[in-house]
C-alpha cells in the first residue's frame, strides 16, 4: 500500500489560512497568536508511527524562540481514541509533545484548508509584513520510514533561510507518513 504524499495547493508566497482551534492548554489559537517570523504547522496526530518518529525534531524545533512550532491533529478521534483531546493532553503533560502549541481540528476543516493529507505535513510560514506567507511545504527530514535515521534535516535549512531573509530554495519532494483520519 503507497503512503499518502501532500500534494498541496497552496503555493509559496500564499498567505496561511487562518483558523481558529482550541489548544491542549483550553486556549483558542489562531495565526494572531503566534509573533515568531518563522512560522511551522504540522499537521500531525499521537498514533501514526511516522508521526511519532518526528515529534524529538519538532520539540527540538519549538525550544528555538526564533520559530513557532504549531502541531495540528485532525485525525477522527471516534475512530483513532490515541488521537483523542485527552490523549494529546496526556502527550504534552508526560513531555512526549512539547510544540509550542497543540492544537484539535475536530472537522478537519482546518486541514482541509490547507491541503494536508498526511501525518506529519509541515508548512514553514515566513511572517512579511504581519502576514505569514508559505515559504516552504516538503519532508521535515530525509528519513523515509519511522525506522531510519536522518541525515538531511530540510525543515531546519528551510528554517534557517527564513530566519536569514532569503528564499527557501529546496524542494526535497512531498511529505508522507499516515493518511489524515478523515472525520
Amino acid at each position: 500500500m503507497a503512503l499518502p504524499e501532500s500534494d498541496s495547493d497552496l503555493e509559496r508566497g500564499d498567505p496561511a489560512p487562518d483558523f481558529e482551534l482550541p489548544g491542549i492548554d483550553d486556549e483558542t489559537y489562531t495565526l494572531d497568536s503566534f509573533a515568531a517570523d518563522a512560522l511551522l504547522v504540522v499537521f500531525t496526530c499521537n498514533h501514526c508511527p511516522y508521526a511519532q518518529a518526528k515529534f524529538d525534531l519538532l520539540n527540538d524545533l519549538a525550544a528555538d524562540d526564533d520559530v513557532a512550532v504549531v502541531g495540528i491533529n485532525a485525525n477522527d478521534a471516534a475512530e483513532y481514541p490515541e488521537d483523542s483531546f485527552e490523549k494529546m493532553q496526556a502527550y504534552v503533560e508526560d513531555g512526549t509533545i512539547a510544540y509550542d502549541a497543540y492544537l484539535r481540528d475536530e472537522t478537519a476543516e482546518v486541514a482541509r484548508a490547507y491541503g494536508a493529507v498526511c501525518t506529519p505535513d509541515p508548512f514553514l510560514f515566513r511572517r512579511e509584513g504581519g502576514t505569514y506567507r508559505l515559504a516552504y511545504h516538503g519532508r521535515l527530514d530525509d528519513a523515509m520510514s519511522p525506522d531510519e535515521a536522518a541525515t538531511e534535516h530540510y525543515v531546519r535549512q528551510a528554517i534557517d533561510a527564513v530566519r536569514a531573509g532569503e528564499p527557501v530554495d529546496i524542494d526535497p519532494g512531498p511529505s508522507r507518513g499516515c493518511g489524515i483520519k478523515w472525520p
